[in-house]
Formats: C-alpha cells, sequence, structure tokens
C-alpha cells in the first residue's frame, strides 16, 4: 500500500530545523487539520495554498512531492 504524503513528509522531520523540508515538516507535524491519510497532489497542494501561513513557498512542497512519487515507486 503507498503511504500518504503526510507520513513520507514526517520522515523528513529532524531535530535541527536548519533544512528548510525539516521546517516544513515539523510545521505540519502541529497543524491538525492538514490531510494527513492522502496521496493526492491536488489536495495537498489547495489545502497548502488555501489554509498555511508556513510554505513560504509552493517551490519547497514540488520538490518534496517530486521525492515523494520517487520514493513511492
Amino acid at each position: 500500500m503507498r503511504r500518504s504524503f503526510y507520513h513520507y513528509l514526517m520522515t523528513l522531520k529532524g531535530p535541527s530545523h536548519i533544512d528548510e523540508e525539516q521546517i516544513f515538516a515539523t510545521h505540519a507535524s502541529h497543524d491538525i487539520q492538514f490531510p494527513k491519510h492522502t496521496d493526492d497532489y491536488e489536495e495537498v497542494s489547495s489545502y497548502l495554498e488555501l489554509n498555511v501561513d508556513y510554505l513560504e513557498n509552493m517551490d519547497l512542497f514540488d520538490r518534496i512531492w517530486e521525492k515523494y512519487q520517487d520514493n513511492n515507486r
């Protein structure tokens, strides 16, 4: 079974918060409304664009999404 984007994102969390991916993952982990059970790009992308202020640009999300796709093949 394919894991959700959120599950993949949580693997990027780290203790240092130096990396922008780690920062995004940490913020997402505190977001109780984040769509945690989906692997649908449009659903996650729309949520991020319309509901969060912790993601400075969608380019970061797109880069992480590509890694997620590669990891789940």
